[in-house]
């Protein structure tokens, strides 16, 4: 397919998903991914890209659709099975004050500064599901005011911002509404302001050790009872660039007799000096930055979020976020805590994931780009986080419970190939012409066959070490095979024709590849941020398929095509 059209392809694609309005970042990275030997040339297809998704966003949705519809329909027909295969959201419970004719309003809000995991792809799936369970909005919200401790990841290599967008869209999660809240800081400013004013904010000046003394004992910091007009004046100080890091602080009065003390007047704004640590959007223009909690409150409710759906350690967040609501005079959405998501055997913090010299989207991690690389398909990561709900106590997955799902959904798409791990030559002496048909699938006949022709007399296949070793065995819809070591080869005699045969003498049936195989290797995880290789040979037919492409090979599991000219395959499971 020519550039331009893949470019128009993609464009429609993406158009159509999103109401109407292509995303050229996301119309590139598929293109990057699609074809990566344009890499290359990216500043030319960014150019192309960008004039095509100009020209597709000033069309109609119904244009846009019908002529998706006219040069690609299987696009609008894998989007139609996608979303078939997608387990129903209808058995989730319900949500309290849902329903009825009332909008339900729900939002995912990620801090940027890492990409999505699959503990992640949890609140982004509940919160989608019941979007669609009962309609009304669901937001994408980026939580990146913090460009000190959890600054948001910006390299050369990653933009988190655009991972995390394409993550969800792979998950088919598609957000109403998007909001950056680094480019929120004046309306934050407002409603700091306005708190001061009705006396439920204050500027602490002491320091950090005294602040914790006086805490700790349930005691009042000197500046807590200050007029208003000394308040805003120390507010206004410290947006002016007065105050260095740690001298000044914006707190949220609370409940100083509170059982847990961190809820205690909480900070709801501090001084940051972006000189040294500047914001990977917005540079150095803020110094003043709000915690998350104030900025969630705020946001919250100006976006109409009816519904918060998130992890159980946000509970004193919740606590804490009350105090905004009601100085405000505003009614605090509706929140459900639910436990985490753990993972058996690994780890699913951010934190140590980081500390991994693996690519964040490589196949041996647990994020969602690395599971997406590597072949579990997004229905998998729906049908497991559906599955653990949205109960209240921790959760523990295990990795062979989302291979188990993937292994379901593949199973009928993916067709057979045969590929020998460590092979070696096996010389059968066959008395006339033999003709093995393999099926490109046992369950779909009407997928055909591939056909190969051996002999009569030397011929020679190749199997792996191990099966050779075996001694008797079948070679897959060929021949049984009595085997004996020759030096560095095999020597194989034909001793029956039949799978009858082969069964009564509970011979197994071993994979075989033609002499002149290509060879391959397969990439394969073996534990979060380590992988290994294994070798082999490949039936030929197997590398002139689609890159992405996932099959199985016999006897061995599911494995994607990572590149044809290499013969390199990624391990997806057994």
């Amino acid at each position: 397919m020519e550039i331009e059209d893949l470019v128009l392809k993609y464009a429609l694609i993406n158009a159509v998903r999103y109401g109407g309005k292509a995303d050229p970042k996301a119309v590139m990275s598929k293109m990057m991914a699609e074809r990566p030997d344009l890499r290359g040339r990216a500043r030319e297809v960014k150019a192309l890209v960008d004039s095509i998704v100009e020209r597709v966003n000033s069309m109609a949705l119904e244009e846009q659709r019908a002529l998706l519809a006219s040069r690609w329909p299987e696009a609008l027909e894998e989007r139609r099975e996608r979303e078939e295969r997608r387990p129903s959201v209808e058995a989730l419970p319900p949500l309290p004050e849902a329903g009825g004719g009332k909008e339900v309003v729900v939002r995912f809000a990620p801090n940027p500064d890492f990409v999505l995991h699959l503990g992640s792809a949890r609140p982004a799936v509940l919160n989608y599901a019941y979007k669609l369970k009962y309609g009304g909005r669901f937001i994408l919200r980026f939580e990146d005011t913090d460009p000190r401790i959890k600054r948001p990841l910006v390299t050369e290599e990653v933009n988190a911002y655009d991972a995390i967008r394409e993550d969800l869209r792979w998950l088919g999660v598609r957000w109403d509404e998007e909001y950056v809240q680094s480019s929120r800081m004046e309306v934050y400013y407002e409603y700091a302001r306005r708190l001061i004013e009705l006396g439920g904010a204050y500027v602490d000046l002491c320091s950090p050790e005294e602040w914790r003394r006086l805490r700790d004992a349930g005691k009042a910091c000197p500046h807590r009872d200050a007029p208003v007009e000394r308040n805003l004046e120390l507010w206004d100080r410290m947006l002016r660039g007065d105050f260095r890091e740690g001298e000044a602080v914006l707190r949220v009065k609370t409940d100083l007799a509170h059982p847990d003390p961190s809820v205690r007047d909480w900070v709801a704004f501090r001084v940051i000096d972006t000189e040294k640590t500047p914001h990977p959007l917005v540079g150095s223009k803020y110094r003043v930055w709000p915690t998350y909690n104030f900025a969630v409150s705020i946001d919250d409710h100006l976006m109409g979020v009816t519904h918060v759906l998130r992890a159980q350690e946000h509970s004193v967040n919740t606590v804490k976020q009350s105090y905004v609501f009601k100085h405000l005079g505003w009614r605090q959405p509706f929140t459900i805590h639910f436990g985490r998501l753990k993972i058996e055997g690994g780890s699913l913090s951010k934190s140590k994931l980081k500390a991994l010299k693996a690519r964040f989207d490589d196949i041996s991690m647990p994020t969602l780009s690395g599971l997406r690389n590597r072949g579990i398909l997004p229905e998998a990561v729906w049908e497991l986080v559906l599955s653990v709900g949205i109960k209240p106590s921790d959760s523990t997955v295990s990795v062979a419970n989302l291979f188990a799902i993937n292994r379901k959904l593949l199973d009928p798409t993916a067709d057979r190939y045969m590929f020998v791990p460590d092979p070696v030559r096996l010389t059968l002496d066959l008395p006339s012409k033999l003709v093995a048909r393999l099926p490109q699938h046992p369950s779909f006949p009407e997928r055909g066959h591939r056909v190969y022709e051996l002999g009569p007399g030397r011929t020679a296949v190749y199997i792996s070490r191990r099966d050779a070793e075996l001694g008797e065995f079948r070679l897959m819809e060929l021949v049984n095979v009595a085997a004996s070591r020759r030096g560095d080869e095999y020597i194989g005699e034909v001793v029956g024709t039949t799978i009858e045969e082969a069964r009564r003498r509970k011979m197994p049936i071993v994979q075989w590849v033609p002499d002149g195989s290509p060879e391959a290797v397969v990439i394969k995880p073996v534990a979060i941020g380590r992988k290994t290789e294994e070798r082999g040979l490949v039936e030929a037919k197997a590398l002139e398929l689609k890159e992405g492409s996932i099959v199985q090979f016999l006897r061995y599991g599911f494995v994607k095509l990572a590149s044809r000219r290499d013969g390199v395959f990624t391990y997806v499971h057994e």
